[in-house]
């Protein structure tokens, strides 16, 4: 009989630690978050595995450049879905019944790869994982996560406090199994069912009892102008570049967030990384 936990997974090589952030890479844009995310993991000093689940979609040079760092490479295949629920969830059809007011989201954005993150619930080998958006990077250790509750996230706080009733899943604690797995395809695929933010909107609904995180924990871009009151950089464990992406070049915030992307870039290049103690808040309104 087929072990479950690896139907649709592909291992590369074994765990080597019980712990794992683990992130999502689906094309060569998320594929440069997630070198740049991993850079910052590593330099916490961590003992974690990092993870990298990838689709078919990225090049291999750039998983071989994950690789070559450290990352534990995983192939996943899609969720095995219905043929409605992936046609609910075309790029068009998501964007175009819940479009995004607040922000722009990127052309590389494709709704249903979120999904994939799923898998991660299919690593048993982990007694506990912490899932990383790939456009995100770690300020310091967050290990502590790890023994935090399943399932916890941080709210989907950068406009204003009233966002405290919906969880951002850029950044989450869970405990892989393969009966929970199993139990969120069941509930993902109702008839009908149309997840507005994909895999975020589902998570919250499978999940309604969720564990708040410290929003430190999952720093969205915008409170840097949206709420500047919240932001302290010594604080911050994960800042999480929602909406535009850093590395894109017609980036229509640029301006705004300039210390932020230059910062994601610092990781990226792992050269003059600044410390993150002596960085300037941003200023408040007058």
């Amino acid at each position: 009989m087929p072990d479950p936990s690896n139907e649709g997974v592909r291992r590369n090589a074994d765990a080597k630690a019980p712990f794992a952030f683990v992130t999502l890479v689906t094309n060569a844009d998320y594929a440069m978050g997630a070198l740049a995310l991993a850079r910052s993991i590593f330099l916490t000093g961590s003992p974690a595995d990092v993870v990298v689940l990838f689709t078919g979609g990225t090049p291999e040079e750039s998983l071989k450049q994950l690789e070559d760092i450290g990352c534990r490479m995983i192939g996943v295949d899609h969720l095995p879905l219905s043929d409605a629920f992936n046609a609910r969830h075309a790029r068009r059809e998501v964007h175009g019944n819940a479009p995004f007011t607040k922000g722009r989201k990127p052309d590389f954005h494709t709704p249903l790869d979120n999904f994939c993150k799923l898998r991660l619930w299919q690593l048993v080998e982990y007694h506990a994982v912490v899932f990383i958006d790939a456009d995100a990077i770690v300020l310091r250790n967050i290990d502590k996560l790890f023994f935090y509750p399943e399932f916890s996230a941080a709210p989907n706080v950068y406009e204003s406090l009233a966002d405290f009733h919906r969880l951002n899943s850029g950044v989450f604690v869970a405990r892989p199994d393969v009966a929970t797995f199993e139990a969120m395809l069941e509930a993902l695929d109702a008839p009908e069912a149309f997840w507005r933010r994909t895999d975020q909107t589902f998570l919250q609904t499978f999940f309604p009892d969720w564990h708040g995180l410290p929003v430190f924990m999952n720093m969205l871009q915008y409170v840097w102008f949206n709420m500047p009151d919240l932001w302290n950089w010594s604080d911050i464990g994960v800042l999480h570049f929602q909406y535009e992406k850093p590395w894109e070049e017609d980036h229509p915030r640029a301006e705004a967030l300039k210390p932020l992307i230059d910062l994601w870039w610092a990781y990226f290049d792992g050269e003059r990384i600044p410390d993150i103690a002596t960085l300037e808040n941003p200023k408040k309104p007058a």
